[in-house]
C-alpha cells in the first residue's frame, strides 16, 4: 500500500497561511510621541516684551549708595589718627579719631546703606517682573553683601536682564568701575597713612 502524498495547503485557498510581505523600514509610520531632544520641542527662550526698559530707578540707587557710603573717608583726620597712635602709649588717643563725626558718619552710612541696598534690590526685582521680564535675577542674592559684595546682585542682574531684553549691561560696567575706584581710594589712603607714619617716626627719632 502506497503512503499518501504529504498535505500541501493551497496558497489560493481561503484562510491559507502566506508569508508576510516585507515592508521597507522607511515606510514604517513615525511614532506620534515627539522627541524630547528635538529642536521643535525645546522650551521657548525667556524673552521680555519688545521694547522693555531694563533699567529701573532702584538699580541706579543701588549703584550710587557705595559712593555715598565712602564719602566720610575723605573727611577723617588721618594725621590725627597717626599722631594719636604713635604718641599715646596707652592707645586711648585713637578713640578720639574713632569718635569723630566723620568716622561715626562712615559707620552709620555703612549700616543704613546696606539696609537700603537690600530694600532697593527687592524693589528692582519686583519692577522687572511688573514690566514682564520673565524670571529676573532674584533679589535675595543681594544678601551676599554681608559676605562678598553688592556686586553679586548687580552683575548677575545685568547678565540675566541682557538675555531677557537684549540690553542692560550698564549696571555691570558701573559696578566694575566703582570697585576699581574703591581699590584706588584704598591704595591712596594706605599711601597717605604710610607716609605720615614714616614722617612721624623720623621726626621723633631725630628730635633734639
Amino acid at each position: 500500500m502506497t503512503d499518501p502524498a504529504p498535505y500541501s495547503p493551497d496558497p489560493t485557498a481561503s484562510g491559507a497561511l502566506t508569508p508576510a510581505a516585507s515592508t521597507p523600514a522607511s515606510s514604517t509610520p513615525a511614532s506620534s510621541t515627539p522627541d524630547p531632544y528635538s529642536r521643535a520641542t525645546l522650551a521657548p527662550a525667556l524673552r521680555a516684551p519688545e521694547g522693555t526698559d531694563p533699567y529701573t530707578t532702584w538699580i541706579w540707587l543701588i549703584l550710587v549708595l557705595p559712593v555715598v557710603q565712602a564719602i566720610p573717608l575723605l573727611f577723617i583726620d588721618w594725621t590725627a589718627f597717626v599722631d594719636a597712635s604713635l604718641s599715646d602709649p596707652t592707645g586711648l588717643g585713637v578713640y578720639s579719631v574713632l569718635l569723630s563725626p566723620a568716622y561715626i558718619a562712615l559707620i552709620a552710612l555703612s549700616w543704613v546703606g546696606t539696609g537700603l541696598t537690600i530694600w532697593f534690590a527687592y524693589l528692582d526685582w519686583r519692577e522687572l517682573k511688573r514690566r514682564g521680564v520673565p524670571q529676573p535675577f532674584h533679589w535675595a542674592w543681594i544678601f551676599l553683601v554681608f559676605a562678598v559684595s553688592y556686586a553679586v546682585y548687580t552683575i548677575g542682574r545685568s547678565v540675566v536682564v541682557k538675555r531677557r531684553t537684549g540690553s542692560g549691561y550698564a549696571p555691570l560696567w558701573i559696578t566694575i568701575a566703582t570697585i576699581v575706584g574703591g581699590f584706588a581710594v584704598g591704595i591712596w589712603i594706605t599711601v597717605v597713612l604710610t607716609q605720615q607714619v614714616f614722617d612721624a617716626v623720623l621726626s621723633t627719632s631725630f628730635a633734639p
